[in-house]
């Protein structure tokens, strides 16, 4: 469906060029926004490495296991069907955990292994469990704390402050983690009544 999308935008962006009788823009547009992404890219390789290397400094002096620590009473709540101590209940905090911290580079590995162990515990495995489903609203979300690869995107971009959307960040994540989980509770309850009739 996305490149469906994607296409629509590149052929109307082409169609309008071509109505104005201009269709050089396109290749101008082309080649300054291919200029531009590698730019982007090379001012985002030092911060991102710089990034990474904490969390890796957080992860072995074990901030982020405390981290999973702290959300673990309500990773319970949340997930009721995955047994405390098994390995989906891990990887669920971990991914979470990496979402708070406005990581999304390495909340995807982690949220593939989320669901892989979820899986294993999933008895129908044609369709999605109860625990997977909430998971992926929740990680769709997203609520953040820290929203590092923001930060890094606007201090590439020379903003003057890139820390200034972490009060708003949090506000939106919330709110959106929070419908997240009420749609997620609520259409639960609509497919369990509709089964059973």
């Amino acid at each position: 469906m996305i490149n469906i999308i994607w296409f629509a935008m590149l052929a109307c962006g082409i169609v309008s060029a071509a109505i104005q009788g201009d269709i050089r823009l396109v290749t101008e547009a082309t080649i300054s926004g291919a200029e531009e992404a590698v730019k982007m890219a090379f001012n985002l390789i030092g911060i991102i490495a710089l990034w990474s290397g904490l969390v890796k400094i957080a992860e072995d002096a074990g901030l982020i296991q405390m981290l999973a620590k702290l959300i673990q009473p309500l990773t319970r709540a949340l997930f009721p069907e995955i047994p405390p101590d098994h390995p989906a209940m891990g990887a669920v905090v971990l991914s979470m955990s990496a979402n708070l911290l406005g990581l999304g580079n390495a909340c995807t590995p982690l949220g593939i292994k989320a669901m892989e162990e979820l899986q294993k515990l999933n008895a129908h495995k044609d369709t999605a469990s109860n625990s997977m489903c909430t998971f992926v609203a929740i990680t769709a979300s997203s609520l953040t704390l820290i929203p590092t690869t923001v930060i890094a995107l606007r201090a590439a971009a020379k903003s003057s402050n890139p820390t200034a959307i972490v009060g708003t960040t949090i506000a939106a994540t919330a709110a959106s983690t929070a419908v997240a989980i009420i749609a997620d509770m609520l259409f639960r309850k609509a497919a369990s009544r509709r089964f059973k009739l």
